[in-house]
């Protein structure tokens, strides 16, 4: 059941087990949750924004999945890699996914990150982000994100959202 919690001439928010969906635009209409769920098991590429030292955006194009139970998205990375060293620096975070095939639409976000160096939860979100992505275990790519994960070469950054500002130019009449 969905509640609104607010709403002015630019948005309209409404809340549904504990996550907002933001309309992005006046003009343009929003999604629901189940279509942002739907839309987040897509195959696109997650925009994962963080701040670096000088306080510019330092914007990172990457594989991830959506957990719909915990409301989280999460990545794997480098432990070394940028976007890593930013977020233990400054925990807030950007995020976007974008179909920019016609129709249009979108999900993107604020949200908190955090990182997790546990070698079972490094292993089965790789796993999951290579099933997802290249729908097999077997993939040279798959095997050789497993084998740095085995090595604890690897992070996950688990993103927890604030909120969803959505758009879906294909539900425009």
């Amino acid at each position: 059941m969905y509640n609104t919690i607010y709403r002015n001439s630019f948005s309209l928010a409404k809340i549904r087990n504990g996550m907002k969906i933001i309309k992005a635009s006046s003009e343009i209409p929003r999604m629901t949750l189940e279509d942002v769920e739907g839309f987040l098991k897509s195959k696109l590429n997650l925009y994962f924004s963080t701040i670096d030292d000088t306080g510019y955006p330092n914007i990172q194009p990457v594989w991830f999945y959506y957990d719909e139970d915990k409301k989280i998205i999460t990545i794997v990375t480098g432990k070394m890699a940028k976007k890593t060293e930013n977020v233990q620096k400054r925990s807030s975070i950007y995020f976007c996914v974008e179909d920019a095939n016609s129709p249009y639409k979108g999900v993107k976000g604020k949200g908190i990150a955090k990182i997790t160096e546990d070698p079972k939860v490094i292993i089965s979100t790789t796993e999951r982000i290579s099933l997802k992505y290249l729908d097999t275990l077997e993939h040279p790519v798959a095997q050789s994100m497993m084998d740095r994960s085995k090595r604890g070469e690897g992070v996950v950054i688990e993103i927890y959202p604030k909120f969803f500002s959505t758009w879906d130019f294909g539900k425009m009449q």
